[in-house]
């Protein structure tokens, strides 16, 4: 049983406002993995192109002004 607060008092949702308050939950669950997923990627493939520059000779000082850490 879920409540909306409206003008302070806990209202009963009815069975549409639930459904529709369950699907934007599962929505916003979904958006936030997008989001971290491609932080994720997106850390990675610093971390793989940071080495690749290490693999051709440059220092980690030289990689590091490159890639601004």
């Amino acid at each position: 049983m879920k409540y909306n607060c409206i003008d302070g008092k806990l209202v009963k949702m009815t069975a549409e406002e639930e459904t529709a308050f369950d699907a934007a939950t599962v929505k916003a669950l979904e958006q936030e993995q997008k989001i971290k997923d491609a932080q994720a990627a997106k850390e990675a493939k610093k971390t793989s192109g940071k080495q690749k520059l290490l693999d051709l000779g440059l220092t980690e000082e030289e990689v590091n002004a490159l890639i601004g850490n």
